[in-house]
């Protein structure tokens, strides 16, 4: 596994329910058909993945897609009627790899740095660790175990963080995928 840590992508990783940013995903509530008419920006080859809650926790649901030279070839997403944003943005990270085969050689994107460095940076020690944190436990262990193994088992997925509701076309549409509970067009 491969990552990139750009500026700006820092801990944390909880993003503010209800409509952070500039998204017009957010703020719209747009469907994928609406964002492909939209939006040209970002890289159009790789994994995204996204995460979003309607509170924290509250109603929540996630997206990912697959794409090639701006191919979609896989897409799926999912919600949860009581849930966390960051539980929403690791099923995304889950759903993605799951895409891929171990020698595929793909960038999955995702705007959460929670996720990014969790899965680039601290669950080798927590592992170590006995899946335990210096101060305490893991939150949302059950997922980051998945998460971790899977990104484990493709060696040659690069891990990267995009910039959250910039317009970059398909880290909208992932978003778009992952507020579809909310509407009953996808």
């Amino acid at each position: 596994m491969q990552y990139e840590t750009p500026r700006g992508a820092r801990g944390g990783g909880a993003r503010r329910s209800g409509g952070g940013g500039n998204s017009v995903t957010r703020s719209m509530n747009l469907t994928t058909a609406q964002i492909l008419a939209r939006f040209e920006a970002g890289p159009d080859t790789g994994v995204f993945t996204d995460g979003s809650c309607s509170g924290n926790p509250g109603p929540g649901g996630w997206g990912a897609v697959y794409v090639r030279q701006g191919i979609v070839l896989a897409q799926a997403h999912g919600s949860a009627p009581d849930t966390t944003n960051n539980r929403m943005e690791f099923s995304a990270m889950i759903a993605g790899l799951r895409f891929l085969g171990p020698a595929e050689a793909v960038d999955v994107y995702t705007d959460s740095a929670l996720v990014l460095n969790t899965l680039t940076r601290w669950a080798t020690g927590w592992e170590r660790n006995g899946w335990r944190r210096r101060d305490g436990e893991v939150k949302n262990l059950d997922l980051v175990q998945e998460a971790y193994a899977l990104a484990q088992e493709r060696p040659l997925a690069r891990i990267r963080w995009i910039r959250a509701h910039d317009g970059s076309r398909w880290n909208e549409y992932a978003d778009a995928l992952s507020t579809a509970y909310q509407r009953s067009e996808v």
